[in-house]
């Protein structure tokens, strides 16, 4: 089998009303999603999406004509496209798929096949008034999750705490509470302080009353000794590394012991190949691996199926904030959305590659060309 074309294509949705992200003042009015395609001579496709494969035009010769299975290879050439020109492991995860399809597997089976699946935590997104978070709690714990993800930047973080001590006012202790600082990466135009050790310890010390599960990045992602003595300040789990592309990243926190929780996006941060191997290191270490997932389905897919390969922490996340962010909306490119069922849990099929079928109509109707497609990053 040789591969002999890479077809990649944007796509954007229009929300009304938008989404108002906590990380961005700007309300999301569309949702780019960015698919891309590997056609080999054996008439099997291969599909991937999450990042925009920005940088990725020009470099198709160097897959052309190679066995898609050669994965390491194709991963060094993704990592090397991604140093000098920008992210494209959407591509990684298109050669997964490609490889379940061609073997009639699963992609978790290939990568071992701990479990069959997962428990996820609903991630949220969005500013809300302390009441409304608990309403919309109580709401997700009857839908079967049993925990759930609140995002903090209030400008004052006493004002992000209320909205905790809220929700677990509400839920008791029949769920986990995660917490999301967003303090490890900012969005181009944001020129504000970050917080620093002491100011990530006084709101890591409130959250331990609350008995949070873990505090998600509470400092910046290359602040690797902050991390580590913020760790041993608190007895709450420090979770990060949802935007660290290199691996020496994780091996330089891992020997720290920097992080209870590792997070990197195999949609954003190296592919499902590199991504095993992060989860190999750090867990060999006594820490959990359990990616971030705000991508759209197919990038949860992704994580899904290696998470569930050799992911020893309880939880991963499912990007879900109803009604401003929907099942709908995440996987608009999919016939059918990704769920949790009634016990909470994402569960895995038996359906080859990543087990996903994009929705044709709607990724013609939506469709944009690759120019526009800088304007929606």
């Amino acid at each position: 089998m040789r591969i002999t074309s890479i077809e990649v294509k944007h796509a954007a949705l229009p929300l009304n009303p938008p989404f108002k992200a906590s990380w961005d003042p700007n309300p999301r009015t569309s949702f780019a999603a960015t698919v891309v395609y590997v056609h080999t001579d054996e008439g099997i496709t291969g599909i991937g999406s999450g990042d925009l494969m920005t940088g990725f035009a020009g470099h198709e010769h160097l897959f052309i004509g190679q066995d898609p299975f050669a994965v390491e290879r194709h991963a060094q050439i993704i990592e090397n496209i991604d140093f000098h020109y920008g992210r494209c492991w959407p591509l990684d995860l298109a050669l997964w798929d490609l490889m379940g399809k061609a073997t009639g597997q699963p992609v978790y089976k290939l990568l071992g096949a701990r479990e069959d699946k997962i428990l996820a935590y609903a991630s949220t997104g969005e500013l809300v008034s302390p009441e409304e978070r608990a309403e919309r709690a109580l709401m997700l714990r009857e839908q079967g999750f049993r925990a759930m993800k609140i995002r903090f930047h209030h400008e004052n973080p006493r004002d992000d705490i209320r909205v905790v001590e809220a929700v677990r006012k509400a839920v008791g202790d029949t769920m986990d509470i995660m917490v999301d600082a967003n303090q490890g990466w900012k969005m181009p135009w944001d020129v504000a302080r970050t917080w620093d050790v002491k100011a990530a310890y006084q709101v890591a010390r409130e959250l331990e009353k609350l008995d949070v599960f873990w505090l998600e990045e509470p400092l910046p992602h290359d602040d690797f000794q902050g991390m580590e003595q913020l760790r041993a300040m608190t007895g709450i789990r420090i979770a990060g590394g949802e935007m660290n592309r290199r691996l020496h990243d994780f091996r330089e926190l891992s020997a720290r012991g920097a992080l209870d929780v590792y997070q990197p996006d195999a949609a954003l941060s190296g592919g499902i190949t590199k991504g095993k191997k992060i989860a190999d290191l750090v867990q060999g270490s006594g820490a959990w691996f359990s990616p971030h997932t705000w991508t759209n389905g197919v990038g949860l897919l992704a994580n899904l199926h290696l998470a569930a390969a050799v992911s020893l922490c309880p939880y991963l996340e499912f990007p879900y904030d109803p009604p401003a962010w929907s099942l709908e909306r995440r996987d608009f490119l999919m016939k059918q959305p990704v769920r949790v069922d009634a016990d909470g849990y994402l569960r895995l099929s038996e359906r080859p590659g990543l087990g996903f079928e994009l929705d044709q109509e709607k990724l013609a109707h939506y469709t944009f060309s690759q120019e526009a497609a800088g304007q929606q990053a």
